[in-house]
């Protein structure tokens, strides 16, 4: 008789597994991230516990969403989609109602009550990878044809998107865009129907920008940090002065001048310039290293999923947490315009560390899920594994 597989033997069990390791990384950038926020509090008037204490339970609350999406069927919550992706565009569509969606600084992407918000566009991200990846399995035969497998997928991240942008939160909206039309390449969809829509909207966010004074008048100072540093790129002038001020070493903890009321958001969205001065270059480039294993590891997690669905959505949330990074580590290095986007794991903020709890969630769900590598006879690439 044969022998079961022992959970040191079976790759969907083994510690060292993918998704494992992807888990340990966020571990690890979330406790950097409580000690950089404890620091970056110091100058506060509620004082250095306040956000930390906030984030602490926030932390808590995603461990506990992320322990019970690792348990759930997956494929039972499917049949939910279409119930998820209403109630979500229902909520965008609140977001933009006066007297109900919370306005901050000019944009309406809150909804809560008292002390408690939540960022609606954060949950909208994860809903419409959930519905697109459902929507692309169930179609995979005719993912060739222009409407079927790639209109109708279009106009689902297009309502999404769109949402979003009426905030108007322009950088989650672009990257909704992103991750959907790379979900609809990994599924099939040709170059031909890719390439024109993408250049479509590029220049859609284009027009959207230049008949924006706001941020037309942000991007247009982004050209010229140094000549703008009291105006447009204020933000953007002090983070760079934090990574020059870190050097290679940094200053060490809790002795950074920039979180002093010098850096505006030093908490959130440019958290990354306060570990660059107080923990210097290597371990700003060892933050930059632990996401880069985050991705790898999810590709390599990928090889092993059992149908276009869970592949799909498994590589929605990947791209979710990398694109998120990248995005914000070009922000706060002066590569892309000022952006409000967290640091995945990192940033302060309770609806952030509830969609990453439930992207790790998910990932931890098919490590425990999928059975063993369904590849075999050399490398492929990811589109052959659809095939």
């Amino acid at each position: 008789m044969a022998r079961a597989p022992s959970a040191a033997s079976n790759p969907a069990r083994s510690v060292i597994n993918p998704a494992a390791i992807i888990a340990v990384c966020a571990l690890a950038l979330t406790v950097l991230g409580l000690t950089i926020l404890f620091s970056a509090s110091a100058s506060f008037k509620q004082g250095p516990y306040f956000y930390l204490n906030k984030q602490l339970f926030g932390v808590g609350l995603a461990a506990f969403v992320c322990l019970v999406v690792s348990r759930i069927n997956l494929d039972y919550a499917r049949r939910y989609v279409l119930i998820l992706a209403g109630i979500t565009v229902v909520m965008l569509v609140l977001v933009l109602i006066p007297q109900i969606g919370i306005e901050v600084k000019g944009s309406r992407r809150w909804l809560g009550v008292g002390p408690v918000r939540l960022q609606v566009s954060e949950f909208a991200k994860l809903a419409m990878v959930f519905c697109l990846a459902h929507y692309l399995a169930i179609n995979q035969t005719r993912i060739a044809e222009w409407k079927r497998g790639f209109l109708i997928p279009v106009g689902i991240v297009t309502l999404f998107a769109g949402l979003i942008v009426l905030e108007p939160d322009f950088g989650t909206a672009a990257l909704v865009m992103a991750v959907g039309l790379i979900l609809l390449f990994l599924a099939g969809a040709r170059w031909s129907y890719i390439l024109p829509v993408l250049a479509l909207v590029v220049m859609a966010f284009a027009v959207l920008v230049i008949h924006n004074p706001n941020r037309l008048r942000r991007f247009l100072a982004f050209l010229d940090v140094e000549g703008n540093k009291q105006g447009g790129t204020y933000q953007l002038y002090q983070a760079l002065a934090a990574f020059a001020a870190g050097g290679t070493e940094g200053v060490g903890l809790g002795q950074g001048r920039q979180q002093l009321s010098y850096l505006p958001e030093a908490h959130t969205d440019f958290i990354l310039a306060v570990v660059a001065e107080e923990m210097g270059l290597w371990f700003t480039l060892g933050v930059v290293a632990v996401f880069t294993i985050i991705f790898i590891a999810g590709l390599v997690h990928l090889r092993r999923a059992p149908n276009l669905f869970q592949y799909l959505l498994v590589a929605g949330c990947l791209l979710l947490i990398a694109l998120q990074a990248i995005i914000n580590i070009g922000v706060v290095t002066g590569v892309f315009p000022t952006k409000g986007m967290s640091l995945p794991f990192i940033s302060a903020g309770l609806s952030n560390l509830l969609l990453m709890g439930i992207l790790v969630g998910i990932l931890l769900n098919t490590q425990r899920t999928w059975g063993r590598a369904t590849l075999s006879g050399g490398p492929r690439t990811a589109r052959e594994v659809l095939a």
